[in-house]
């Protein structure tokens, strides 16, 4: 029982930053804050993801660039363009690291805006050491509370919590699901209850509505992140820079027909 409540407290912690921080703050900057609070954000985005920890750096640039070129050969990770996840996910991997050495030459529109501290992003996220810290420490308690020997199968997915969130998201939000939205991409809703990644498998919204902090469109559809952040707004821990919401309009018989034959 120990084991299962570490890996679902680790899995909801890990995409909720991964959500909070990276995505809705360092990409997107849907909400502000003071600068000791930033970094009391970065540090515990850090001691949460651990050895999967993303740099909110080249996260934004990425972020910024599959919303630019969504389901375009220039989209980082489109599913649309390579055969399986493992592919898709390696090429991000790819520009992923260049974004984060400083050696990839993105598009001046896409730089800026986003926190930073070398401290974290280069010194701890590029140590072997550190990385082999948190292996370690998440087998340690594998070791001292694991109750069957399958649950040991779950280890490796604490050691790259970040990019199987990545690749769950990027691969079924742009496949799998529903549409409330008309666009030019092929975002799509996965979960009307998204539970399982904090809101982030609400894709068809999100690209519908870029700059809403709320990632839920109808009466049905709840994102965990934006309720966390409604309350850390209201003990004004942050500011939400950018409230509207996006409101689902009530659809025609048509575009609901149409809607559900894309989504089949």
């Amino acid at each position: 029982m120990a084991v299962l409540i570490f890996f679902v407290s680790h899995w909801l912690l890990c995409v909720f930053f991964q959500s909070f921080f990276q995505h809705r703050y360092a990409a997107h900057r849907m909400y502000t804050m003071g600068p000791k609070t930033e970094r009391v954000i970065h540090l515990l985005t850090y001691l949460v993801q651990g050895s999967s920890y993303l740099s909110p750096k080249a996260y934004a640039i990425l972020h910024r660039e599959h919303h630019a070129f969504s389901d375009t050969e220039k989209d980082p990770h489109s599913p649309h363009f390579f055969k399986d996840v493992a592919r898709m996910m390696w090429h991000t991997k790819t520009r992923y690291n260049d974004y984060a050495s400083g050696r990839g030459e993105p598009e001046a529109r896409f730089l800026g805006g986003y926190p930073e501290w070398p401290l974290i992003d280069t010194t701890l996220r590029t140590s072997w050491l550190a990385t082999l810290g948190w292996v370690a420490l998440y087998s340690a308690f594998y070791v001292a509370f694991a109750t069957s020997p399958w649950q040991f199968l779950l280890l490796p997915l604490h050691f790259l919590m970040g990019p199987v969130h990545g690749a769950i998201v990027n691969w079924c939000g742009h496949k799998y699901g529903y549409r409330n939205f008309d666009s030019t991409d092929k975002s799509r809703n996965t979960l009307p209850v998204d539970f399982l990644c904090m809101g982030e498998l609400f894709q068809n919204n999100h690209h519908k509505y870029g700059s809403s902090p709320d990632f839920a469109a109808r009466k049905f559809e709840l994102d965990p992140t934006w309720q966390v952040m409604r309350v850390l707004a209201w003990l004004r821990i942050i500011r939400i820079a950018t409230p509207q919401r996006a409101v689902w309009p009530e659809p025609r018989e048509a575009t609901r027909a149409g809607g559900a034959a894309r989504a089949a």
